[in-house]
């Protein structure tokens, strides 16, 4: 892992010792800068104590160096020091708030979110002159798969040194070094077999495992999931073109999109509002400020949006209600709903009609403004006990997903264009049911619904 870049990633397949790799990296360093400070991360403790602490135990020289155990350090002669550490949930990124580290090591960084891993780079620092690195190692895979990915491998060719400019207008400098089994002498010498068992593996699971692809990833759940199909350049939606709305709600984060469907039922998430802290009156007040003056045939939101509350007795559905925002109850089935998922993303086959070329397609894209969907949608990963559904994911991965479930079971038909004089009585058909359902009557019940705009 000798490298001159600020950050380092080592890794991709399995098997090619990337954790014998950040410890003989860091035994160097701390060999070479008397007094040095270095921190080797796992999420968990469990996983440090079972993998990277104990190989070190292994092979590091006792000679010249001593570990404590209740302290998990290692402390050589030279007065460099070796900590392991772990950051379980984003919140634990605080217990190291005043500490300094010329080294900070991630082992498996997929497995961390971006927030542990940008917080923790502002922890390297010191008054000494030694080279300040952050040098991770890891496979494909883990929740962090996408902004891993695309902070250091889409950045340009592998092998190279790359100068990135930050939103702050000043650079740093990545480097992304692929590792492969067969760079593992130990393991070949060892365990010649396994490169056999890898081989065996179905070719999605082999391509990652074996040859460190890392646009395939071992327990992704939409694995159909292809930026090049999925995600298009905005374009503007026609007028007579149904629009939806679909939610998902939580003080933590409030993540809303708008989908229209084009008459020949393929759909297009256009516009995306992803914020927290705010009160639900605050979120209804954003989507009405967003949608404007467009038609929105429902407002999709998830059942517990109907629980009553007991500060005030109302429930959240009442006071979106109040700001402007009727919403539909959508299904709260989690393995129907990813499925219907997987259906509308499911790619197919079709010819341009223009150039008679074979194209690939899918009824549900996503404009490249829906950041936040598009960075979680393909991380999703299938639940081990139960591969139906998804397994639990941090909550900051799941809020965009679930707003987009919602929508995918309950909507799957095409937009018909009808004349004005279908339009008109299609609207009075909705108002007839919506008031029902509402068990309002009366011209009263008429200007309350028009009020919030259908």
């Amino acid at each position: 892992m000798d490298s001159e870049a600020f950050e380092t990633l080592f890794g991709g397949a399995a098997g090619g010792g990337k954790s014998y790799g950040q410890l003989v990296d860091a035994l160097v360093y701390a060999l070479r800068y008397e007094k040095s400070k270095q921190i080797i991360f796992r999420r968990t403790f469990p996983d440090l104590e079972r993998s990277i602490i104990r190989t070190s135990l292994e092979f590091y020289p006792r000679k010249i160096a001593s570990y404590n155990n209740s302290k998990h350090v290692w402390t050589f002669d030279n007065g460099s020091i070796i900590d392991f550490g772990y950051i379980d949930n984003e919140n634990d990124v605080y217990q190291y708030q005043s500490a300094e580290y010329d080294v900070i090591r991630f082992d498996e960084l997929t497995h961390f979110t971006e927030y542990m891993y940008t917080y923790m780079i502002s922890r390297c620092r010191g008054a000494n002159d030694y080279p300040k690195r952050i040098k991770s190692s890891t496979n494909p895979g883990g929740v962090g798969h996408v902004w891993v990915k695309e902070r250091f491998v889409d950045i340009g060719p592998a092998g190279k040194m790359h100068e990135c400019r930050l939103e702050t207008g000043e650079t740093t400098t990545r480097l992304f070094i692929p590792s492969f089994v067969t760079d593992n002498k130990f393991l070949m010498k060892r365990d010649p077999d396994y490169v056999k068992r890898l081989d065996a593996l179905p070719e999605k699971e082999r391509k990652a495992l074996k040859e460190g692809n890392w646009d395939i990833f071992d327990g992704q759940y939409f694995k159909d999931f292809d930026r090049s199909v999925h995600v298009i350049e905005p374009f503007d939606i026609p007028d007579n073109w149904d629009r939806y709305r679909t939610i998902d709600y939580g003080l933590d984060m409030l993540a809303c999109y708008w989908i229209a469907i084009a008459p020949d039922g393929r759909e297009y998430c256009y516009r995306e509002l992803y914020e927290n802290d705010l009160i639900i009156s605050e979120a209804a007040k954003k989507i009405v400020e967003m949608t404007g003056d467009e038609k929105i045939r429902y407002t999709y939101g998830p059942p517990d949006l109907w629980n009553r509350r007991n500060d005030t007795g109302k429930n959240a559905y009442d006071i979106f209600r109040e700001n402007g925002v009727i919403i539909t109850k959508s299904s709260n089935n989690r393995i129907l709903g990813w499925y219907s998922v997987q259906e509308h993303i499911k790619i197919y086959k079709m010819k341009d009609e223009q150039t008679g070329e074979e194209m690939r397609m899918s009824k549900l894209r996503f404009f490249d403004t829906c950041r936040n969907l598009i960075r979680t949608l393909p991380v999703i990963q299938r639940d081990e006990k139960n591969p139906n559904d998804c397994a639990k994911q941090p909550h900051e991965l799941t809020h965009a997903p679930d707003a987009i479930r919602g929508f995918c079971i309950e909507r799957t038909k095409a937009t018909r264009i009808m004349s004005e004089e279908e339009l008109l009585y299609e609207q009075s058909k909705r108002d007839r049911r919506r008031l029902g359902i509402l068990g309002i009557a009366g011209a009263t019940a008429t200007r309350e619904y028009m009020k919030y705009g259908g």
